[in-house]
């Protein structure tokens, strides 16, 4: 074709050589024209046919396509019309579109953008002879769409070919430019998937799980190994199972913008709505993470100066080390004052402006002032100077993709070696003139006139008394047996190495999850515990000696606060076939009844932590409870690591749990029982 005759082709270049033709076939001013004769018409004398077969109206997306094509490229099908007439048979001047409504209609839309005139002329062909329904009815049934994939191959030529990017295609067939980019991505899949999906043994979702890479290589890989009935995930996992995911918490802490400008290919998926992807150099990412924590840890190591800090992989490594904690900064009675005075200000001002939608800008700018001044005076906790000397800090990376801090962390050789009193005691003997080892001979009394010390039996006997009666006075004294089970509890939890300095025999143990499940304590409920613990370690004295003085003022309240954080850090309910205890596993369902313990917040079976990890048998189970039978039935026939992903995704936000993971639910005959037993119990205890 010419280029003279495909700008003849045009809507501008049709209206300025059919203006006289138009003229001439004026059915108002002439015999109207016979059967398939071709005419130039103005586009406001043509007119919907209400004998058109086609009752449901063209969408909007395929109106819009057809005004991008005949804006670009022209009216290239001619629309079929009949003649107009009116009561008596004579011709009313109008054209009833019989074939090419939608694209009377896309031209119409022209007109609306001021692309072309309302009097644009439109070449049309009249049918007079066939019945207008029946013709209308022919054409949307005879008409067979073309294959997809040839539509993708087209497509793809047309960028080859005619160098037209995404948005000039787009702009031709009235699609958008993702549209185009997928349509082309399709376009170049292997041949070998390309025959598949025009056989028919090949979906359109399979063959997009295929196209989310380009490398047809790795696409005939997987096709050789994936059967006709792959799900199109599993096909996606398998073109993807060497690349980290953009939503890996290693992608979201370096972000995939600094990745990409580091020179790490990213591979985006097209064919998901939030446009998702991989990351395709793993270790070039490892790296950037490495560099990114270390630099972290430099800059928090010399801006609070700590002795040292370091990169740790995770939470295991934090809890092997020693810890201290911040204690309360000592201010001046002046600061004192002048914080509780700004303090009361900042209330005041929040109080008299509650109700207001926006804060009056003086008063916005007094709240700001306050903040700066509150800041310059700096926390009301912070680590002694001493404490940093010794103690560092490590970097992790958490499950969120953020980085967390776990400060005053404390080396073995950086311990305090100061011994503990009791021990000086043992070597220097006490005032009562006690030898500590039970070996030591005992002079003769009338030696030198000493007092000779007292022997061990005897000893042990008054001590003995001195007891029964400590334990008598304690079990009167609610409040002080109360301290003593806290003092004890807080020094195995917060003073690790001085657990024995205390005489009543209540033994806990502190034991670390992170070695049986990798990431608990970065879970939600793992910060939680961790939050509770550092605010008390704050709290509590920097000295085992001084924990006593500290916590015999404090109030019944914070006591039981303490005393909860410290048994609930003691828990160990993990069912460890090496470690047989029958009745304390038996008393933790009993505990997680009474405290209404829901996992479902806190743990969901996914693919990683539950299904690849029990029987297929286990997997079918879990459907069969969550969805029904007949889901389970739909993934029986699959592979392991396919049924997997597929429970996954059926049991999302089902908050179905293990039996292992259930909570039994409380009966309420038994709270009632309890409740009165509990009247009438301890007769003293609100004394």
């Amino acid at each position: 074709m010419s280029a003279q005759t495909s700008k003849d082709h045009t809507p501008a270049a049709a209206a300025a050589s059919a203006a006289d033709a138009i003229e001439a076939a004026d059915p108002a001013a002439a015999s109207p024209p016979g059967h398939g004769a071709p005419i130039l018409v103005p586009l406001n004398r043509l007119k919907a046919s209400p004998r058109n077969a086609r009752k449901v109206k063209h969408s909007a997306a395929a109106i819009e396509a057809l005004a991008a094509s005949i804006r670009a490229k022209g009216v290239l099908q001619p629309p079929v019309v009949e003649i107009e007439r009116d009561g008596e048979g004579a011709p009313t001047g109008d054209f009833l579109v019989t074939i090419g409504e939608g694209r009377r209609q896309a031209l119409r839309l022209l007109v609306k953008r001021k692309a072309i005139k309302r009097t644009h002329p439109v070449r049309v062909i009249v049918d007079a002879d066939n019945d207008a329904h029946e013709i209308s009815l022919d054409e949307n049934i005879t008409r067979e769409a073309m294959h997809p994939a040839d539509q993708f191959e087209a497509f793809r030529r047309l960028a080859d070919e005619k160098g037209y990017g995404p948005e000039e295609i787009g702009a031709r067939f009235g699609v958008t430019a993702q549209v185009v980019r997928q349509r082309l991505r399709l376009g170049a899949a292997a041949p070998e998937l390309m025959a598949a999906y025009r056989e028919g043994t090949l979906a359109l979702d399979q063959l997009t799980a295929f196209c989310v890479s380009e490398d047809q290589d790795r696409q005939r890989q997987v096709l050789e190994q994936a059967g006709p009935h792959t799900p199109a995930y599993a096909i996606r996992r398998a073109m993807t199972e060497a690349k980290v995911r953009a939503d890996d918490r290693r992608a979201i802490f370096i972000g995939v913008e600094a990745y990409a400008e580091a020179g790490g290919p990213v591979l985006r998926d097209l064919f998901t709505e939030d446009g998702g992807g991989w990351l395709e150099d793993v270790s070039l990412l490892d790296r950037l993470v490495a560099e990114k924590l270390a630099g972290l840890a430099e800059e928090v190591r010399a801006r609070e100066g700590w002795k040292w800090a370091e990169v740790g992989s995770d939470y295991a490594e934090a809890s092997a080390f020693g810890r201290v904690y911040p204690v309360e900064v000592a201010r001046s009675e002046a600061d004192a004052a002048e914080i509780a005075a700004l303090c009361e200000e900042y209330d005041r001002l929040v109080s008299e402006t509650d109700a207001a939608e926006t804060l009056p800008p003086e008063v916005d700018a007094r709240l700001e002032e306050i903040d700066r001044a509150l800041q310059a005076f700096g926390p009301d906790f912070d680590y002694a100077p001493e404490a940093r000397a010794r103690a560092g800090v490590m970097v992790l990376l958490g499950y969120d993709g953020l980085a967390r801090f776990e400060r005053g962390l404390v080396r073995a050789d950086d311990a305090a070696n100061e011994p503990p009193p009791w021990e000086v005691g043992e070597a220097t003997g006490d005032d009562d003139g006690v030898e500590a080892s039970s070996a030591a001979v005992a002079p003769d009394p009338d030696e030198e006139g000493g007092l000779a010390p007292l022997s061990d039996r005897l000893v042990m006997d008054l001590t003995a008394h001195r007891t029964m009666g400590l334990r008598d006075a304690v079990q009167a004294d609610i409040a002080a047996a109360l301290l003593t089970v806290v003092h004890a509890l807080a020094l195995q939890v917060f003073y690790p190495g001085y657990g024995l300095w205390t005489p009543l025999q209540l033994r806990l143990s502190v034991t670390g999850l992170e070695r049986l499940a990798p990431g608990v304590s970065d879970a939600p409920t793992g910060r939680r515990v961790a939050d509770r613990l550092e605010a008390w370690g704050a709290r509590l004295p920097e000295k085992a000696e001084d924990l006593w003085a500290v916590l015999a003022p404090m109030d019944r309240a914070d006591l039981l606060d303490l005393m909860a954080v410290c048994a609930g850090v003691g828990l160990y309910a993990v069912r460890d076939p090496h470690d047989r205890r029958p009745g304390a596993l038996t008393q933790a369902e009993t505990l997680a009844t009474a405290v209404g313990l829901d996992m479902t917040g806190t743990w969901s079976a996914t693919a990683a932590w539950y299904f690849s990890r029990v029987s297929k048998a286990r997997v079918l189970e879990a459907v069969t409870e969550a969805v029904g039978a007949e889901e389970a039935g739909r993934i029986a026939g699959m592979k392991k690591a396919d049924m997997a992903e597929a429970a996954e995704r059926l049991l999302e936000g089902r908050g179905w749990l293990p039996p292992v993971l259930r909570t039994a639910a409380v009966e309420e005959a038994d709270v009632e029982d309890a409740a009165t037993s509990d009247d009438h119990a301890y007769p003293c205890a609100a004394e």
